[in-house]
């Protein structure tokens, strides 16, 4: 008790339990109140009643003994937050100089477990500024993984438990193993086990019951987790390997069991799975298939993401199943059906494994898988193809390099009309291609710039009309084309939708015809037909046939097959262009000769 309260507790004055309290907020002592945080005692008044103190959040604050009696509590002088008040800079380089110890001692003052989001409260801005603090927190929680000072959660709701100092290394890796109640956090915990099974060796009754809990596991949770739960297997395959004491029983679930048993849905499931865990799941593909196993590997290869597919690609190749790899690929390449991360590898490849399917026809693929995901709904599934066939600019030239003239002009005409690319990416584009191919110049001018087709002609009235349909589309047609595919959708399973597949499809038709009256309209040339010549038949002429028939020749759009008005680019109408009085053309076939020729427009 302190020896200024002592004599009153011997006067009678106060209580022992108050003298008790009131000594614990002598000068030099520390305490915590709720709003302003933690404090340090600097001066009091016994006879007045008064206390000074100097707290985080309000400093030199003087209250009455009673009230500070009530309002805070005892920190104890060790207590982190009181080395705050004390030790403010070697807290901030002990942040740095070692990260475990900090959390450590922030653990202890807290009784050894805090939420994530309490530590934040005990560090940001005040040890850890906040812009480092996410950076600071990512390579503390590595540390203290390695150091297992701590259980560190995988989730934020989840508690930061300080360990026993005198729990061993294999208890506390059991642990961890044991409170795992999710197939993540427990196959986290058995990759620390592998990592440091020098822990288990010779220890049969912890290896089996790990490799008990790992096949319980699986089998409660398989259905829901599947990806995860193969993880888990695979990383018990890996547990088996290095162990001289483990057989698995022969009633115990393998990999090849879950194979068999999930069949394609198991494509989908893998992409979060390192591409060594990844091999390990196609490796026992023969298991679960037998002679069959090739087929069944292809099929999920399109589905399986970046790393796997790249596994499977080599899994075949080394076992010597390469024709197999190579027929799909130039199956699903000619048929427009390979995915972006498969078209992606193939690209990638192109010098090594994807070699013997590499050719224009790849690049056919990608424009139209790019058209595909552009009109499609929903999140862009090929951008990183798209900037892949953008940025690497040795692709176009590998890709025509094999190619006849034929096929570098299908392909640069495709690449020409695409309206996926911005019109500064298009030019860049087909440069390439013309480097690569100089037949193609003809799809360009002679100053690089992309050639302005000549166009079609037509009358101004029915340019008009097709402006006025184009906003019809884009107003009306469109917007509600996607409110019912959001209606179809909200019915349910997709696979067996058939609403949503046909305003799918309707989608994509009016998506083109969007893009087609686009591209006519940016080349159309309108006229009013007048000042046309009638010595020769013209676009804008009435012509007259012996027999009373009479045709006009308009523009491209201006059919009227009710009047005889048909466009020059018809059958007939282009038959006609250049005749003269006297001439004779088929028409429907009847040989008739021309009588007349006059202006349409005679302004």
């Amino acid at each position: 008790m302190h020896p200024d309260v002592a004599p009153l507790v011997e006067a009678g004055r106060i209580s022992e339990e108050v003298g008790t309290r009131l000594s614990q907020l002598a000068p030099g002592q520390y305490c915590l109140h709720k709003s302003w945080g933690a404090g340090k005692v600097i001066d009091w008044d016994i006879r007045s009643g008064k206390i000074t103190i100097d707290f985080e959040k309000n400093e030199d604050q003087t209250m009455g003994l009673q009230l500070a009696i009530a309002k805070t509590e005892v920190l104890a002088q060790d207590h982190f937050r009181a080395q705050k008040l004390e030790a403010m800079e070697a807290l901030r380089e002990l942040s740095v100089s070692d990260p475990v110890e900090l959390v450590r001692r922030t653990l202890n003052s807290n009784g050894g477990t805090m939420k994530i989001d309490q530590l934040e409260r005990e560090l940001i801005g005040s040890v850890v500024p906040e812009e480092n603090y996410k950076k600071w927190w990512d390579g503390a929680k590595k540390l203290l993984r390695a150091s297992r000072a701590a259980v560190v959660p995988t989730k934020r709701t989840e508690p930061l438990v300080l360990r026993d100092e005198n729990v061993s290394p294999t208890d506390s890796l059991l642990q961890d193993f044991d409170a795992a109640r999710d197939f993540k956090t427990k196959a986290r915990a058995l990759e620390a086990i592998i990592k440091d099974f020098k822990h288990f060796k010779g220890n049969v009754e912890a290896q089996e019951a790990i490799n008990q809990s790992i096949d319980d596991s699986v089998r409660k949770g398989m259905k829901l987790h599947l990806g995860q739960a193969l993880d888990l297997l695979v990383g018990r395959d890996e547990l088996m390997a290095i162990s001289d004491d483990l057989e698995l029983d022969a009633s115990a679930l393998r990999v090849s069991d879950v194979i068999a048993n999930e069949g394609a849905k198991i494509g989908a499931e893998l992409g979060s799975l390192p591409a060594a865990r990844q091999r390990m799941v196609f490796e026992a593909y023969p298991a679960a298939f037998g002679g069959t196993w090739v087929k069944e590997l292809l099929a999920i290869f399109d589905v399986v993401g970046p790393r796997g597919l790249a596994e499977i690609a080599k899994l075949l190749i080394e076992k010597d199943e390469e024709t197999e790899l190579y027929t799909y690929l130039r199956r699903h390449i000619g048929g427009r059906i390979l995915g972006a991360d498969s078209l992606l590898w193939v690209c990638r490849e192109r010098k090594k494994s994807s070699e013997p399917v590499f050719d224009v026809e790849v690049g056919n693929a990608i424009l139209s898988l790019l058209e595909r995901d552009v009109m499609d709904d929903g999140p862009r599934k090929s951008s990183r193809l798209q900037s892949y066939f953008m940025e690497e600019r040795t692709l176009i030239p590998d890709l025509l390099e094999k190619s006849d003239v034929n096929e570098a002009r299908s392909f640069a005409r495709k690449l020409h009309q695409s309206q996926i690319f911005a019109e500064l990416d298009r030019k860049s584009l087909m440069a390439r291609v013309i480097k690569a191919c100089p037949a193609t110049q003809e799809l360009v001018n002679s100053d690089g710039a992309e050639k302005k087709d000549d166009g079609v002609i037509s009358s101004w009235d029915s340019i008009t009309k097709r402006k006025s349909d184009l906003e019809d589309l884009i107003t009306n047609q469109i917007p509600q084309n996607r409110e019912d595919i959001k209606i179809a959708r909200s019915y349910g399973d997709l696979r067996e939708n058939a609403e949503y597949h046909m305003a799918k499809d309707y989608q994509k038709v009016l998506m083109r015809r969007q893009a087609d009256i686009e591209i006519s309209l940016s080349s159309v040339q309108g006229t009013d037909f007048s000042g046309v010549k009638t010595d020769v038949i013209n676009i804008g002429n009435i012509v007259h046939f012996e027999g009373g028939v009479t045709y006009t020749v308009l523009g491209a759009w201006d059919s009227d097959t009710d009047n005889n008005v048909i466009s020059y680019l018809s059958e007939l109408g282009n038959s006609m262009l250049g005749l003269k009085v006297g001439d004779s053309v088929k028409v429907q076939s009847v040989e008739m000769t021309i009588a007349k020729i006059e202006a349409y427009n005679k302004d």
